[in-house]
């Protein structure tokens, strides 16, 4: 396996200023993030690493030769958007922009492009699995005719008043996996497994692994810690809201050990790499930095 980063966390770096503190930290593979330019709507959201959009072959000939002289890999682009919300405009404009992703992906030799499902949040569940089949099939074809998996990632997307109730990807939880790749079966569609996400729904992580195996295409490193305070104070109806504390690996809930056991146990050889969403660690470039270090440091002695 191969230990990277996600460069959502660093807004503003250029990739040029990425690699080599990548490199020299230890990283080997780095997780670009490839949002539109100033469509920040969420934390962490709107940082754009490479802009697809005036992307050309030339361009990511320069990119892959940066990458390749400093020994590093590009594991997966990222772009996290609703692809089911429900302003059929806005839906437009990220599927949209999901594809140009995508494209550079192909262009760049990358083979895992990481979104999310999506979802309206104030429908249920079995409509919204409907109108996955209806607006999905055509992104996972796309996506194969351009040689691209799709790592769909398992966070429920419920952290505040504006995603209640439902939040806003319909991907998180064992069950509705299922009747997902039961829609699309396709070879190119599968999991960007996040461990923290499983934490606060009391989802058993290596029973996941387990049961997914075969889909499991990219795996982000986040941590979760229930604060039991918030929890007593807000109770389990709250959806996780009041009381999931997103933290560096090592800081929070999950059992590093079990779960990279697990992905080893199953024939996960591919990277993992360290989504940094720690509010303790993100007031400066510099605690942002720390952040990845420690991380690095909880997770390296399990990843050679």
């Amino acid at each position: 396996m191969k230990l990277g980063i996600f460069t959502a966390a660093f807004p503003g770096k250029s990739l040029e200023e990425i690699i080599p503190w990548a490199v020299q930290n230890g990283f080997d593979a780095l997780e670009i993030a490839c949002w539109p330019v100033g469509k920040a709507d969420r934390r962490y959201a709107g940082v754009t690493t490479i802009d697809v959009i005036d992307l050309t072959p030339a361009k990511a000939e320069v990119i892959n030769t940066l990458v390749k002289r400093a020994g590093l890999t590009i594991s997966s682009l990222g772009y996290y958007p609703n692809p089911l919300h429900p302003d059929l405009e806005h839906r437009e404009q990220v599927i949209g922009h999901l594809k140009k992703v995508i494209q550079a992906a192909q262009m760049l030799d990358v083979p895992v492009v990481g979104t999310f499902i999506g979802k309206d949040k104030n429908k249920t569940v079995e409509d919204n699995l409907e109108e996955f089949a209806r607006v999905w099939p055509a992104i996972v074809h796309f996506a194969a005719e351009h040689h691209v998996k799709i790592a769909i990632e398992n966070c429920p997307m419920i952290f505040s008043n504006d995603e209640w109730p439902g939040g806003n990807n319909l991907a998180n939880s064992p069950k509705i996996l299922r009747k997902l790749f039961a829609i699309i079966p396709d070879a190119n569609f599968g999991l960007n497994l996040d461990p923290s996400h499983l934490i606060w729904q009391m989802i058993d992580a290596e029973r996941l692994i387990c049961e997914f195996k075969d889909r499991l295409f990219h795996v982000h490193a986040k941590d979760l810690r229930i604060d039991r305070d918030g929890l007593y104070e807000n109770g389990i109806l709250s959806l996780g809201m009041g009381w999931e504390v997103p933290v560096l690996p090592g800081f929070g809930d999950v059992n590093w050990a079990k779960f990279i056991g697990a992905l080893y146990a199953n024939g996960y050889n591919y990277v993992v790499s360290i989504e940094h969403e720690d509010r303790a660690f993100e007031k400066t470039e510099e605690l942002v930095k720390a952040g990845f270090l420690i991380a690095r440091d909880n997770l390296r002695p399990y990843i050679r």
